[in-house]
């Protein structure tokens, strides 16, 4: 039989140990040892045959119907609304920087007359405006 540590108390050295790493982290972050955006664009190829794979072994599904809803929940109230707020607050540059060519696109599109509220032509607005959105991603990548 192989030595192991209890199921209990690796549980118990991963949270202690993991729960103290914030510094750890914070450093590695500010002094990478290589460039992450090279390093991942580098690994493109690498990616998409993972995916791939994982596309044909249904790992996607498979990892949904083992976690369940319940986990997902779960983690989504303890974790997910403690962060929430803190991570919408950080991202107002991002929102501006990622959504200002949208806004602007918005802003000078032509849009056919409005008619009365339920009138089926007024999907030609909707139209417009998603023809304007599609153009601008193909414009920005």
């Amino acid at each position: 039989m192989a030595g192991i540590k209890s199921l209990d108390a690796s549980a118990r050295k991963f949270t202690q140990n993991a729960s103290q790493a914030g510094g750890a982290y914070s450093e590695g972050v500010a002094n990478p040892k290589r460039d992450w955006a090279q390093s991942t664009k580098a690994a493109e190829s690498s990616y998409e045959q993972g995916v791939q794979g994982a596309i044909q072994k249904k790992s996607f599904g498979k990892g949904v119907s083992k976690a369940g809803s319940a986990k997902w929940q779960k983690g989504a109230t303890e974790k997910g609304s403690s962060r929430f707020a803190a991570g919408v607050g950080m991202a107002g540059d991002a929102y501006v920087k990622g959504f200002s060519p949208y806004h602007q696109a918005i802003a000078s599109a032509q849009l056919p007359a409005r008619f009365a509220k339920r009138d089926p032509r007024n999907i030609e607005r909707v139209k417009a405006v998603v023809k304007v959105m599609s153009d601008t991603k193909e414009k920005i990548g």
